[in-house]
């Protein structure tokens, strides 16, 4: 089970009356206790490009709904390719999802130290997509009862970084998954053809304080 960090020494504003900036504060630490404070207000940790912390939570939320999912056939096809494992190499998929060359950079060593810091204290976990011995994809989230908040995805060869998302929706669908919540931060349209929906900012921050209540999946526990 998760081992729950000191407490954080800073304080979030409420985001449920955020104005309508996707960015609702700045400064603070990534600091374990800072970071999982924040996810269960409803925001999350982003940089900019000089390297300051942003705490960001979205107007528009995007989520992928768990309960009730129905695959599209393409997603089926990429799901069926590949293995899907847990925290079997969590090093290398977050450090392949920071990955400098990739367009839209912002996962920097300071973001890789904190969230290896939380999946060492059981709160950050990767999904991971295999092609035999071969990582083909995967991503990695935050955790925290019926939330799981994902952060990055990346793909080695085809179709790894949907695999992975399909076998994360697998993983979140047991008897709880009607009030969990499967957080992908904005809709892009990769994701959207994935599943992906937009909720306003206000029903996120409702779901998520039910959700954080749940029991955590069993293949992050």
């Amino acid at each position: 089970m998760p081992v729950e960090p000191a407490a954080s020494v800073w304080e979030f504003p409420p985001v449920g009356v955020a104005g309508p900036s996707d960015v609702v504060a700045g400064g603070a630490d990534l600091a374990p206790g800072t970071v999982l404070a924040a996810y269960r207000r409803g925001l999350f940790p982003m940089p900019d490009h000089r390297g300051s912390i942003l705490w960001w939570s979205p107007v528009d939320r995007g989520v992928i709904e768990v309960a009730g999912y129905r695959p599209s056939r393409s997603l089926r096809r990429a799901r069926a390719k590949y293995e899907i494992r847990v925290n079997t190499a969590f090093d290398r998929v977050i450090r392949a999802c920071g990955d400098p060359r990739r367009p839209g950079f912002w996962i920097d060593d300071d973001i890789i130290a904190a969230y290896t810091e939380l999946h060492r204290l059981g709160w950050v976990h990767s999904v991971e997509a295999w092609d035999g011995d071969e990582l083909a994809g995967g991503l990695y989230g935050v955790a925290i009862g019926g939330l799981f908040a994902g952060e990055s995805m990346f793909h080695h060869k085809t179709d790894g970084s949907k695999a992975a998302v399909a076998g994360t929706i697998e993983l979140l669908d047991d008897e709880y998954a009607a009030g969990r919540v499967f957080d992908i931060q904005w809709v892009t349209d990769h994701l959207a053809t994935l599943g992906a929906t937009e909720i306003p900012r206000e029903s996120y921050v409702r779901r998520l304080e039910l959700a954080i209540e749940l029991p955590l999946p069993k293949a992050f526990t």
